[in-house]
């Protein structure tokens, strides 16, 4: 599988975003990547990105699915498809249970039902003509008559995130592809994540062959063993949540992720560091000098369609993400 090489973003200001694309397109990436959280809107990142770029594929990786109406999302693509150049690949997530009920207000109950309703419903929004949209569902109920003059247009391509294989069955089942987790390990796509997309596009009868848009993190800085901390540093990050304790289980890290958590719970982030043992590196990152990192991305080559270098944020400034980001330009940039 030849892979096609992106670069993610997560962190920093706005600015690190536009010039991460623009940058990107320079040293001839395939697509730009950014995300959405409590302090950031990915439609406005995409929007800035899309305006200070001409070729590059931009995407969300991820844009909340929950919090907007189908209705919003639709027409937020919609626009930045059209300002782009029809260059957007709209990644779409729900986040932990938690962040749907804390940060949304939603109940959190069935994201995998609820995304596999949504996709759907936003081809047909896109899709829209004088005829209007009438949809009673379990999650979403639209009647829309359009009263002004409809285009319909052709459906933007759409990726779901997914980490548990019930959410991975979803991206299978009605996405264009998979956003896939940063701290995703080549046994773990291989043994969770194909046959989970696999089985989801059986259900709904189509090519079980789904892309997969994968994040790994990509901790580049010409003091190596500080790169190797950063990484360390994002990895405890994700690892503390307990969504993910499937690959955790799977790999062996349960001591190591305890350690982590323990840490956490005392808000000692040196220690949470130093609980990432080095397979544990090897198996979620590449990190290290330029040239240390340039070999270990090997490590990851053929497992995604789409392969996304991604900067550690984790306990950053944003001069700090923004130099990170730099660093994967230049190291893996054409």
């Amino acid at each position: 599988m030849a892979e096609r090489l992106g670069v993610a973003v997560h962190g920093g200001t706005l600015a690190t975003a536009v010039e991460a694309a623009r940058r990107a397109e320079e040293r001839g990436f395939e697509s730009v990547w950014t995300t959405e959280f409590y302090d950031r809107s990915a439609t406005v990142s995409l929007a800035a990105m899309a305006a200070a770029t001409s070729t590059v594929t931009i995407a969300s990786g991820i844009a909340y699915a929950v919090g907007r109406s189908p209705l919003v999302l639709a027409a937020e693509a919609r626009d930045l498809d059209e300002l782009s150049g029809g260059r957007l690949v709209l990644g779409l997530g729900t986040g932990t249970r938690r962040m749907q009920q804390d940060w949304h207000g939603i109940d959190g109950e069935s994201p995998a039902p609820r995304v596999e309703e949504l996709v759907p419903l936003l081809r047909r929004i896109w899709g829209m003509d004088a005829s209007g949209v009438q949809h009673e569902g379990r999650f979403y109920r639209m009647a829309l008559q359009p009263t002004a003059e409809v285009t319909p247009r052709a459906p933007v391509p759409t990726y779901l995130a997914g980490f548990n294989a019930r959410m991975v069955q979803a991206a299978g089942a009605v996405a264009d592809g998979l956003v896939g987790h940063p701290i995703f390990t080549r046994r773990y796509v291989e043994e969770v994540v194909r046959p989970a997309l696999e089985t989801g596009a059986k259900k709904t009868g189509r090519d079980p062959d789904v892309p997969i848009a994968g994040y790994v993190i990509c901790s580049v800085a010409d003091d190596g063993d500080r790169a190797r901390r950063d990484a360390a540093a994002q990895i405890a990050f994700y690892t503390v949540v307990r969504t993910y304790r499937s690959i955790v289980e799977l790999e062996g890290f349960e001591s190591q992720v305890a350690a982590i958590r323990e840490a956490w719970s005392r808000r000692d982030a040196d220690a949470m560091i130093a609980a990432v043992t080095p397979d544990m590196l090897a198996a979620m990152a590449v990190a290290g000098t330029p040239e240390e990192a340039h070999d270990q991305l090997s490590n990851f080559h053929g497992l995604y369609d789409r392969l996304l270098c991604y900067a550690p944020s984790y306990g950053l400034t944003g001069p700090e993400i923004t130099e990170r980001v730099d660093a994967i330009l230049d190291t893996f940039g054409g």
